[in-house]
């Protein structure tokens, strides 16, 4: 661990091994704003505008992997996250903990911890409530991924008609949806979404995601987090766990941990990703394709 100056930022966090390097904010945040190798492309996506700056009352993109709250709403989602964050290293866990939201009174907390040898870490996100009520709300975790690349979420196991007769998940669109876009590949095993600069219109989609895994693809670099499913639990927006948006800035690879009722005065949850990056030439073959990544994440 070593205090570095990053994307205008004086005071960053950079977590690192001889495979991966990871940098978070800690003048804003909580906020994660690159993973990749230490010699290469960062696989987050960063909003030049935005970089460097601090304070004020406006909801700043950024770019980066943050945590936010579900359903999605105005105000309540759009804090901003403009102020510095406490952080604390005990030598294996970097903790990020912003001030209470002053509108919400919900406390964001990222706990980070890199592999020592793998090109991987793990991100516990924890909301925790300090309203004098109970607050129902599901964690949401949104990483912005770079320009260019492509989106892969799985699609659910193959069986024949008539052996498969009750339905196999829920397909979640957005009034802006397009599905008919260019940028959207649905294939039998795998959907695809690619980022593209030039593409203005908003792009969107959620499913209930029970593989518990997705892919952002940029060059020969495969970055895949994974977040637990519990198949008893309830999830935001028609039943998502997982989410998918772009515009002509970026994309996002966001996961949902289940709906549940925060208690009053301290109550708290937890969401869990875990994240790894690979070096792999994905084929253009939709099977091909699937069988890969599957290797990746058995590895990862």
């Amino acid at each position: 661990m070593e205090i570095v100056p990053y994307g205008g930022w004086p005071r960053c966090v950079r977590l690192s091994n001889e495979k991966v390097e990871l940098i978070a904010t800690t003048d804003i945040g909580p906020r994660i704003m690159r993973f990749g190798r230490p010699a290469g492309q960062n696989l987050l996506g960063e909003i030049s505008t935005d970089l460097g700056r601090t304070g004020g009352d406006l909801w700043r993109l950024y770019g980066g992997h943050r945590l936010w709250h579900a359903p999605e709403q105005q105000p309540r989602t759009y804090e901003p996250d403009n102020e510095p964050v406490a952080f604390d290293w005990d030598g294996k866990r970097l903790l990020l903990r912003q001030p209470i939201e002053s509108s919400t009174r919900i406390a964001k907390e990222l706990e980070i911890r890199l592999d020592a040898e793998k090109p991987a870490a793990t991100i516990l996100h924890r909301l925790t409530n300090h309203n004098p009520w109970d607050v129902e709300l599901a964690p949401w975790a949104l990483t912005v991924m770079a320009c260019g690349g492509t989106a892969l979420l799985p699609q659910e196991p193959y069986a024949p008609h008539p052996e498969a007769l009750l339905p196999a998940r829920p397909l979640v669109l957005w009034p802006y949806t397009d599905m008919t876009d260019a940028r959207w590949t649905w294939g039998r095993r795998l959907i695809r979404l690619r980022q593209d600069p030039r593409a203005g219109r908003p792009q969107k989609c959620g499913i209930r995601n029970t593989a518990g895994w997705g892919a952002y693809c940029l060059g020969r670099d495969v970055f895949i987090k994974q977040a637990a499913f519990d198949a008893e639990a309830q999830y935001p927006d028609f039943g998502c766990n997982w989410e998918t948006f772009t515009n002509s800035e970026m994309l996002e690879l966001e996961t949902l941990g289940p709906l549940c009722l925060l208690a009053a005065n301290g109550g708290s949850v937890e969401h869990v990703e875990y994240w790894s990056l690979h070096e792999a030439e994905l084929p253009s073959e939709e099977d091909a394709t699937a069988e890969t990544l599957a290797g990746l994440i058995a590895t990862a």
